[in-house]
């Protein structure tokens, strides 16, 4: 293979590694650029071999790069890409001197590769051109650290330098991409066959609740998952009751398979870690959490309380309640505990509370939650966990005669409305009825108060101790709306039983 020095680089390293009056050039292999370009102009099909994962700017010297989308362009439009055709679309847009004039690209030629090695070449451009933003990149961290940005606090520049990484390790580089229909079959056997084992029509993380997984199959790996509701409906509740019903399924999976369970990690970022465990305590122990915070408990039901939260414990749950956290944060947080500790679930609450990525400045807040849920949506696939995250609704339900809420009641709900696996909404009917208690004064005499007020109660007394969990989109399954055992007290969820109440956690 002939070496052809390019005419007008803009820098000239020798190879991966080279030194130049002390000092270090960026990596770069500018014969394999020059004998991957040969290759191309020789032979069309080799572009097959880079296309998925090679880019112009990938190349060390632009005029190489300039060359590449130049051969690109005509192939994927279907047309000869060869030194002559190049030359003619050159001249005509007038820039043939600026690539070396039909000499070079005549010259180009002599440094080809075969069609077999042009995947080989293609991959060594794309591993020196990281290798070149990894650099650029610590030299950003270290100019940011010595106060180029100085609106950017340390944690701040932290965050973005992992975004930057987390941006870079997932552009296109030849991973993913199609796969063969077998496997594709492969995967759906073990998925079904998952269901069998374990009984119940349950394939994915069991949820704790009966009903909810006899919808959906279970909580299901790549799902996004959205809860929603009104302030006061016991989204945070029910929230927390899936998080211990997937810590326990992770939990006995791991015991049956004698590995390490894999932690249900909850963001909590409007309660504060004490706070949301003192609920999950009251939950659990039944003893109001309110009368815990005034200390009106007897010592027997401080000694249960103390037990069972030695009991919970146990269960694989991490607590993370960091205010305002990023996407960026939380998603290297995410992939930090899938590395150290194994992630079988993440819970957000609520997405609302989150910040885009550090560095990001969406022009609106709906856009500003697009680039959130699309960012929860990467992760669930990324790490192939299942991710619940709550919202909250718009006024408009409030607005209303009917009180249940409707996926346009999503606030900004276009994005994600679009981009969830599943949408559900918890309602409760004795909220609003509450609210609607008749007045004497409203009526004209006391036989059509007490009329209304024997209705009144008795739309309570039906209300009572019930919630329903709407399940308005299930991209994999069926909707429909799934009746739910609620204790006000405890702000407690569980299946509803007529026969009898199952104990926390069943």
């Amino acid at each position: 293979m002939n070496s052809i020095p390019p005419p007008f680089s803009g820098n000239a390293p020798a190879g991966a590694e080279g030194f130049a009056l002390g000092t270090r050039l960026p990596p770069a292999n500018l014969e394999a650029e020059q004998a991957l370009l040969g290759a191309l102009l020789a032979n069309n099909k080799a572009y097959e071999r880079v296309a998925e994962f090679l880019e112009p700017e990938h190349f060390a010297d632009a005029i190489h790069g300039r060359i590449y989308a130049a051969i690109r362009r005509r192939i994927e439009a279907g047309h000869l890409a060869d030194a002559i055709t190049l030359r003619h679309e050159f001249e005509h847009s007038g820039e043939l001197a600026e690539v070396g004039g039909p000499a070079y690209l005549a010259q180009l030629l002599s440094a080809m590769v075969g069609i077999v090695n042009a995947g080989e070449y293609g991959r060594l451009i794309h591993d020196c051109w990281i290798r070149r933003q990894l650099i650029e990149l610590g030299e950003t961290v270290v100019n940011n650290a010595f106060g180029a940005k100085p609106e950017l606090d340390g944690r701040q520049q932290i965050e973005a330098a992992e975004q930057s990484l987390f941006e870079l390790a997932s552009e296109k580089a030849g991973e993913g991409g199609p796969i063969g229909f077998d496997r594709a079959l492969a995967q759906a056997i073990e998925v079904a066959n998952a269901a069998l084992k374990r009984g119940g029509g349950v394939s994915g993380l069991s949820s704790g609740l009966r009903d909810l997984d006899a919808k959906m199959g279970g909580l299901h790996k790549s799902d996004l998952l959205i809860l929603a509701g009104r302030p006061g409906m016991g989204k945070t509740a029910l929230a927390t009751k899936i998080a211990f019903g997937a810590a326990k399924a992770s939990l006995a999976e791991a015991e049956a398979a004698g590995g390490k369970p894999g932690v249900v990690a909850i963001f909590s970022l409007e309660m504060s870690a004490d706070q949301l465990a003192n609920r999950l305590l009251s939950e659990a122990s039944r003893i109001s959490g309110d009368r815990i915070r005034r200390g009106e408990i007897s010592q027997r039901e401080f000694d249960n309380f103390v037990a069972v939260s030695r009991e919970l414990a146990q269960l694989p749950i991490v607590i993370d309640d960091t205010p305002a956290i990023t996407l960026s944060a939380l998603r290297t947080r995410c992939r930090r505990l899938k590395r150290t500790r194994g992630l079988a679930m993440v819970v957000v609450d609520y997405l609302q509370l989150m910040r885009p990525a550090v560095g990001t400045r969406p022009e609106s807040r709906v856009l500003e939650i697009s680039m959130i849920t699309q960012g929860l949506k990467a992760i669930a696939k990324e790490l192939s966990i299942p991710v619940l995250a709550l919202s909250q609704l718009s006024r408009a339900v409030e607005q209303r005669e009917d009180k249940r809420p409707q996926l346009a009641d999503l606030r900004e709900s276009g994005s994600i409305e679009q981009d969830a696996d599943v949408v559900m909404f918890i309602y409760r009917d004795d909220y609003y009825l509450k609210q609607r208690e008749p007045k004497l004064a409203a009526f004209a005499d006391d036989a059509k108060f007490e009329a209304a007020m024997q209705r009144w109660q008795q739309d309570m007394e039906r209300a009572h101790n019930r919630a329903d969990l709407i399940i308005a989109k299930q991209r994999h399954g069926p909707t429909g709306t799934i009746p739910l055992f609620f204790e006000a007290e405890f702000t407690r969820f569980g299946d509803l039983d007529t026969v009898h109440t199952p104990p926390y956690g069943d």
